[in-house]
């Protein structure tokens, strides 16, 4: 990939309100460091639409950040901004460029960032276990693995979205939505973290079996998680 326009615009958009919400917040050096660290690779992704997507990629800094504060009020809606992102970069894929494989391998990849990011911040400050917190990153990591290993043994996987996929990337996004939300309103989330305690594995388990037939198929394809 080459440097492009389109990235490095966006980049500069995207280091612009992250350096201003840092500064007004006050975090550690390593979060502005980790904002860079997205943008000089988004500065190598092209199209609007995978610039919507790395959205997620950025707001994974609040997210880690206000999750470890226990400020969940701000944290319940960086969740929300990144689930419009997750509506809407398809959509204007598809408005304004051809959907690609590109982007549907990127899609998830932000996704497990994000997810991650809030997931183990609400696990290092106690209000999820931590073990689910591990089961949602792993949710990402092992898909991305397996079409990574595909590609270094000469495949090319086929990456597109699979029912399974994002059907459990609603329902992690959901719940840990849910969770915040309760928490910002000082409700009792029990209720949700016991459902998030069946939910996630189910769901995840049903993402590696999607998976593994996937990877059985004659066709060297497989899809993205």
């Amino acid at each position: 990939m080459r440097l492009n326009r389109t990235g490095v615009v966006a980049g500069v958009i995207y280091l612009g309100l992250g350096f201003a919400w840092a500064v007004a917040t006050g975090v550690p050096w390593w979060v502005m460091a980790g904002l860079v660290i997205v943008a000089l690779v988004g500065a190598f992704i092209p199209g609007e639409a995978n610039q919507v997507s790395l959205a997620r990629a950025y707001l994974a800094a609040p997210a880690l950040t206000y999750a470890l504060r226990g400020e969940f009020a701000g944290l319940a809606v960086t969740v929300a901004i990144a689930s419009v992102t997750d509506l809407v970069d398809g959509t204007i894929a598809r408005r304004f460029a051809r959907p690609s494989s590109f982007g549907g391998g990127l899609d998830p990849v932000v996704d497990g960032v994000f997810t991650g990011a809030v997931a183990i911040g609400l696990g290092l400050g106690g209000a999820f276990p931590l073990w689910l917190a591990l089961v949602v990153i792993a949710r990402y990591l092992l898909p991305a693995l397996a079409g990574g290993t595909l590609i270094a043994m000469g495949r090319r996987p086929e990456l597109r979205h699979t029912l399974t996929g994002q059907v459990s990337t609603v329902l992690i996004l959901v719940l840990l939505g849910g969770v915040c939300l309760f928490r910002a309103l000082k409700q009792d989330s029990s209720g949700l973290v016991n459902a998030a305690d069946v939910v996630i594995p189910v769901a995840t388990l049903a993402t590696y079996v999607h998976l593994g037939f996937a990877l059985r198929r004659p066709a060297t394809v497989v899809e993205a998680g």
